[in-house]
């Protein structure tokens, strides 16, 4: 049984899991959303959150230097770029913030073996605002009203 366990294996030795998580929240962090499965999804928000939460640190008064924070980011990320738009971008943008700083939305299951896919991604986002889909159509009426005004025109 699994009482009061916190941490879900998904097959892998402590090692494996660890490596997959940095990787997976080193490109969480730039590129602001990534997609998986829904259950990796769920374990990756609460290491993301925390990091967050670990930068956001930085900006207030608190008795640890931002020095000592920007390490103990880096011995989890391994990656310095990721710790640069860490402290740089995601920790002024969710200052105001309490908490709650990813999202998930479900996008079905995989063709190969219909695991369930999610999307996690930073609320509040400059990605947000990029249109996901094609393109959009215009309203018919607006066309019909379009065309009919150059016919009375004439």
């Amino acid at each position: 049984m699994r009482h009061r366990r916190d941490v879900k294996k998904f097959g892998r030795k402590i090692s494996h899991r660890r490596a997959m998580f940095r990787n997976m929240l080193n490109s969480l962090i730039a590129h602001e959303r990534i997609t998986t499965t829904d259950a990796k999804a769920k374990e990756l928000r609460r290491h993301a959150d925390r990091l967050v939460t670990l930068s956001k640190r930085s900006l207030g008064k608190d008795a640890v230097s931002p020095a000592t924070l920007q390490r103990r980011a880096f011995d989890w990320l391994r990656d310095r770029e990721s710790v640069g738009k860490l402290f740089g971008t995601l920790a002024p943008r969710y200052q105001a913030r309490s908490g709650g700083y990813t999202r998930i939305v479900k996008l079905g299951f995989r063709q190969g073996d219909n695991a369930p896919l999610a999307r996690i991604e930073f609320v509040e986002s400059g990605a947000e605002a990029a249109p996901t889909g094609g393109k959009k159509k215009k309203k018919p009426a607006a066309k019909k009203e379009a065309k009919a005004e150059p016919k009375a025109e004439a």
